[in-house]
């Protein structure tokens, strides 16, 4: 995961050589097998229906290029699936959400009724894990605050 964010950080820093920049990447992975975004609202459906009611891992990669130096590394997140209907997947893929979003959905959409727990990063299955991108930026001698207790 941090090969892709690292191509795509590294396609922006040549642009911008004195910029720090974050490049990241996320993909659902179930029964060994990765889901990217699906290409159109049946593909979404297949993905919703084979993550119904079981846990998947979320997996992002984050690259951080500055001054011609990479950090990166990956972060990854379980997360359990609600037993949600066919009409909800249904009704969600027609909706083009899940159209650009890895695994065909986001913990966020419908006041998260699409997912039962997230076990580790929240911010992760959004797709921005912030407890990462602030130990790479440290890394790259670029810290960020802790957020207030």
């Amino acid at each position: 995961m941090a090969g892709l964010a690292e191509r795509k950080a590294r396609a922006v820093a040549a642009g911008h050589r004195d910029a720090v920049v974050i490049g990241a990447d996320t993909i659902v992975v179930i029964d060994d097998a990765a889901l990217g975004k699906p290409s159109d609202a049946a593909e979404a459906v297949s993905m919703l229906k084979r993550l119904r009611g079981r846990p998947h891992d979320v997996v992002t990669g984050i690259a951080v290029v500055a001054a011609g130096r990479v950090f990166a590394g990956t972060e990854t997140t379980r997360v359990v699936m609600a037993r949600y209907g066919d009409d909800v997947i249904d009704c969600y893929a027609a909706s083009g959400s899940p159209l650009d979003k890895a695994g065909g959905y986001a913990v966020q959409d419908l006041d998260g009724a699409l997912v039962d727990a997230v076990i580790g990063s929240y911010t992760n299955v959004v797709g921005f894990p912030l407890g990462l991108a602030r130990r790479l930026l440290a890394e790259v001698g670029f810290p960020l605050s802790a957020p207030p207790a």
